[in-house]
């Protein structure tokens, strides 16, 4: 039986090279973003093309309605689920100093990507701990996709930092809760990738990267963290849960 995976924000940007890189393993997909499905038609039919039974399930990871109605709908369309990344997140709508940035921008950046994962992840242990339960051959893993921002500071954009923090502190709990039924939890940590997210600060790390920023000199692709994220999907780091995977080119390393 082909494996299922679930990945939020998976239509676009990280989250679709995710996705690339776990159809071309053999697993089947589950998309969740919030464009229409007619949106993003042509992104699932090139999933497909890569072998991969795909649906899309339309919703926000801040809502709890959504939520549940996506699992329901991964239920129905394949009864199991073998595979949660949580990749979907959102920046401020402004990037503002933490000294003028707004409660209703902190609010808003934190349920959609704490608050949202949080209690998915929650959901979807359950569901796994109870297929684990009935089936000894169960395999499953939880994977969050966070950001160099869980420890790097970033004062114009100190809501995505801190809800970064919390995600990373979340593979941890998780990873300890989930250690008996054998669901390990990882955290990947991308750097500076190139997305339509940071399409707007082209220039800016252009420059920086030209002048050492990392140590690999180049942007990070949505493919480097799909490939990080089918490793830890295959099984290929089983006894590491709770453990992060940095895909930074070289960003967070100390140097002199």
């Amino acid at each position: 039986m082909r494996k299922v995976a679930f990945i939020t924000g998976g239509s676009r940007g990280i989250g679709l090279g995710i996705a690339t890189q776990l159809a071309q393993a053999g697993f089947d997909l589950a998309i969740n973003g919030v464009r229409p499905a007619e949106a993003v038609n042509e992104v699932i039919a090139d999933l497909q093309q890569l072998g991969a039974k795909v649906i899309y399930c339309q919703g926000d990871v801040a809502s709890t309605t959504d939520r549940a109605r996506m699992l329901q709908e991964i239920k129905e369309s394949f009864g199991a689920l073998h595979v949660l990344v949580n990749n979907a997140g959102i920046a401020p709508k402004e990037r503002k100093d933490i000294l003028e940035a707004t409660e209703e921008s902190f609010t808003h950046v934190l349920t959609t990507n704490l608050q949202g994962p949080y209690f998915l992840t929650q959901a979807v242990a359950n569901w796994m701990i109870q297929q684990a339960t009935q089936a000894t051959e169960f395999s499953g893993c939880i994977v969050n996709v966070s950001s160099v921002s869980a420890t790097v500071a970033s004062v114009n954009r100190g809501e995505y930092c801190v809800a970064k923090a919390g995600v990373s502190m979340a593979t941890q709990l998780f990873a300890a809760r989930l250690g008996e039924y054998n669901i390990p939890v990882y955290e990947v940590r991308p750097g500076i990738i190139k997305t339509d997210m940071t399409a707007g600060v082209t220039e800016k790390y252009d420059k920086l990267i030209a002048g050492g920023l990392t140590v690999q000199q180049r942007w990070g692709e949505a493919l480097d963290v799909g490939k990080a994220v089918a490793a830890l999907a295959l099984g290929y780091f089983p006894y590491s849960t709770g453990q992060v995977l940095m895909v930074d080119g070289g960003l967070t390393l100390p140097r002199l």
